[in-house]
């Protein structure tokens, strides 16, 4: 064997991004919400950024604070807020008692907290961090209960063996999101006998699934689409007995609306069937579902239209809620004071994290604002005269005219909502596919579904129009489509078959 050792050179193009351009793109992907969450932890982690006190941070007469105090350390307290108030209104004071605390506070950090650039927190910024925290923690939404969880509690109460009773809980495990049961009965009790050691027989895995059939909510525990249905029957309902034939026997029937043939089959007359899918389609399809439930998250809106004195929509932002940020005056003034080359290095590179933050928060308001204002301008149609208005527009053409990547317009709409005349819209709604008219004309595939929708809803029940005879009919509106076109439009839309639409 041979082993040979050479240098060779190599060149390759690598594609790396800045720290510096990954925060900003980190930052302007962020909602109203989520930038003000990551400006709370950028104070807490950066003791060299602030916020703005707009009340506070005002510039104040000299004759505006009087000190009427004889408690010295009151008075001290009180020069203290004057110097500071001074400092912010660009008066030249001396802050070397500010860098003294400072140098205090560095001589108790412990010894393996004192690396360059890492994050020394104050005693009050602890304080804020550790109030931030049992906020949360006190205000913090309770998980609600699981349909496992539900079925357990349930099934505890249950007149159960002790192998059944853990049979009863191993089988709950295995019911889907919606409560039907996973995998074949038999299969999951061979995997429970060899798993706990039991020799449970078929017969006993079908008596415990029926106490989780007995269990709320119904319908859980079934095994298929028509067995869950015929576990929410009871015989107080109306009909009862209809819905169990057509369930049982006439399921693909009914979604085929073959009516006729169900009338043949049962002697049920056409009024009989049709008050049984209707009340077949009270049941629930998805017993579980309830459970899935999240709390509805309030949707805060990043920018507003207004209208200027030409009539013109201009898009503003609404930053109210998120505080104007700046590099706190005390560490600028401390970088003036001559400080140890540790601690300066400390300061500089704290400092430079902030200004990091400051700037890509400004870069994102001003991206978002042209990208937005782009988006309106483009849509003026959709805002004045309604959703069947709105005009074919892709990301790529908003970012043609912004002068931006494609990516950078994503991450500015992304998870963006904005306040309109016409209600609240996230930002992605304006983007839409489209095709061209016989007459050359763009129009968004939505405008086309809404004309469907209209011919379809308009349309005689007993003669339901066909795919070629909506063709027609666009056409007949300027808009000509293929067949199929149509066809794959319709289903997309959920819109059943004329066959399937028909009404007996």
């Amino acid at each position: 064997m041979h082993l040979n050792i050479s240098q060779q050179m190599k060149m390759s193009q690598q594609m790396k991004l800045a720290p510096r351009m990954i925060q900003s793109m980190e930052i302007l992907q962020l909602n109203m919400m989520g930038l003000n969450e990551r400006i709370e932890q950028e104070l807490v982690e950066n003791v060299t950024l602030d916020v703005v006190d707009r009340d506070r941070d005002a510039p104040v007469a000299e004759a505006d604070v009087v000190i009427k105090s004889d408690d010295p350390a009151e008075q001290r307290e009180l020069a203290k807020d004057v110097e500071e108030r001074e400092l912010v209104a660009g008066k030249d004071n001396n802050n070397e008692s500010d860098f003294e605390r400072l140098l205090e506070i560095s001589s108790d950090w412990p010894e393996d907290n004192v690396g360059f650039g890492g994050s020394r927190p104050s005693s009050n910024q602890i304080s804020d961090s550790v109030d931030r925290q049992h906020h949360a923690m006190v205000n913090m939404t309770a998980r609600p209960q699981s349909l496992h969880e539900y079925l357990m509690e349930q099934f505890s109460f249950a007149a159960a063996t002790e192998p059944e009773r853990q049979f009863g809980e191993f089988l709950i495990q295995h019911l889907d999101r919606h409560g039907r049961l996973q995998s074949l009965l038999a299969e999951i009790a061979q995997q429970f006998n060899r798993t706990w050691g039991h020799e449970l027989t078929q017969e006993q895995a079908e008596s415990v699934l029926v106490m989780i059939q007995q269990l709320d909510p119904p319908g859980v525990g079934a095994r298929d689409y028509k067995e869950m249905l015929l576990l929410q029957l009871r015989d107080h309902m109306p009909f009862h007995d209809v819905m169990r034939v057509l369930i049982r026997d006439h399921l693909e029937d009914i979604a085929n609306n073959r009516l006729p043939l169900i009338q043949k089959a049962t002697d049920f007359s056409l009024d009989m069937i049709k008050v049984g899918i209707e009340q077949i389609q009270t049941l629930n399809p998805y017993p579980g579902r309830g459970f899935e439930q999240r709390p509805v998250q309030r949707v805060t809106p990043d920018l507003s239209l207004e209208k200027d004195e030409t009539g013109k929509y201009v898009v503003k932002l609404l930053d109210e809620y998120i505080p104007e940020l700046r590099i706190s005056p005390r560490y600028q003034k401390m970088m003036q004071s001559n400080p140890t080359a540790e601690t300066k290095e400390w300061i500089k590179k704290k400092v430079e994290s902030a200004r990091w933050l400051i700037e890509a928060i400004e870069q994102r308001y001003s991206t978002l604002r042209k990208v937005a204002q782009e988006i309106i301008d483009h849509q003026i149609d959709f805002l004045d005269n309604g959703p069947e208005h709105i005009a074919p527009l892709k990301m790529q053409q908003i970012a043609d005219r912004v002068g931006v990547h494609v990516t950078t317009v994503s991450r500015a709409v992304d998870e963006k909502w904005i306040q309109t005349p016409r209600g609240l819209f996230p930002l992605k709604r304006f983007f839409k596919h489209g095709t061209q008219t016989s007459s050359g004309e763009d129009i968004a595939w939505e405008t086309i579904g809404i004309r469907l929708q209209e011919l379809i809803d308009s349309e005689d029940k007993k003669k339901p129009l066909s795919d070629d005879a909506l063709v027609e009919a666009l056409a007949g509106k300027g808009l000509n489509l293929a067949r199929r076109t149509i066809t794959k439009y319709r289903k997309k839309m959920g819109i059943p078959s004329s066959r399937q639409r028909r009404e007996y």
